[in-house]
């Protein structure tokens, strides 16, 4: 198991994986019936004659999705992944039945807060992929990381100072 990163630990540029998971299209019905019930989430056939050209899953649920195997990556952050916004969220093609979806979490940018010492922010590029290595999302984002903690200097017991 990797040991949870603080700020310190990061670098521009650094690259973590996740592993995979797949999606059938009960698991795309069932979300879209509860978040987003729009016929080329829901019915196969109506999907057919839409820009799709064929049953999708929502982009949130590609989203959650992506959630999901960020949390289960090799991204791990001492006090979890705490989302502090996204900058840009595309899906650049649609997610289908039978995808196996996999994520690429990139370091960008790494920023000590300057009014809490204690913490800092990172702005990462997800990059969600399918089985074929075609891209179905990418999301910029911002994740709050914890900066390791500094030993407090003690003066020794006893003596005079």
């Amino acid at each position: 198991m990797t040991p949870a990163l603080y700020l310190e630990d990061l670098a521009v540029g650094q690259r973590f994986a996740s592993a995979s998971l797949e999606l059938d299209a009960d698991a795309i019905h069932e979300f879209a019936a509860r978040f987003d019930p729009q016929p080329f989430h829901l019915d196969d056939e109506a999907a057919r004659s839409t820009l799709f050209g064929g049953l999708a899953a929502s982009g949130w649920h590609t989203a959650s999705l992506t959630m999901r195997l960020l949390v289960r990556s090799d991204f791990k952050l001492v006090g979890g992944l705490v989302g502090a916004g996204v900058d840009e969220l595309r899906w650049p093609r649609p997610t289908r039945p039978g995808d196996r979806l996999s994520a690429e979490i990139e370091v960008l940018e790494i920023t000590p807060s300057r009014s809490k010492p204690d913490r800092g922010m990172v702005r990462v590029l997800i990059t969600t992929s399918n089985q074929q290595g075609e891209t179905v999302q990418t999301c910029i984002g911002r994740i709050l990381a914890w900066r390791r903690p500094v030993p407090v200097a003690r003066l020794p017991t006893g003596g005079v100072a």
